[in-house]
């Protein structure tokens, strides 16, 4: 059973996000270019990505998968924007908008991949 992805809130709202990780990492030194700034887009990217391919699958188990792979690449952001304010690349208060929208979002994957299991 294949689900709408571009309907789902959790899709939609992971998106926005990855584009304020874009803004936000194009401040960052042009040395970070392939460091960090590389590594917040693509986990960034990598959440409504597995959204959407996890949609595809013809399972709740398999489209669960990819739900839990998504909420593993929002940790993996939230461990990267900490080290990016420990180097002074971020902002607090855009540490903690960044968090803070990080940890609804992580809410929101993990009570729709309740409703599959």
């Amino acid at each position: 059973m294949a689900h709408k992805f571009k309907e789902l809130q959790i899709w939609k709202r992971s998106r926005l996000f990855c584009s304020e990780i874009y803004a936000i990492t194009s401040k960052f030194p042009d040395s970070e270019k392939f460091g960090l700034t590389n590594q917040l887009r693509r986990a960034s990217v990598s959440i409504p990505s597995n959204i959407a391919e996890g949609s595809s699958r013809n399972s709740n188990k398999d489209f669960a998968r990819f739900l839990q792979i998504s909420i593993g690449s929002a940790y993996e952001i939230e461990t990267q924007l900490l080290i990016s304010a420990d180097l002074n690349f971020i902002l607090d208060n855009e540490l903690q908008s960044c968090l803070s929208e990080l940890g609804e979002i992580i809410k929101m994957i993990s009570k729709f991949k309740s409703t599959l299991i």
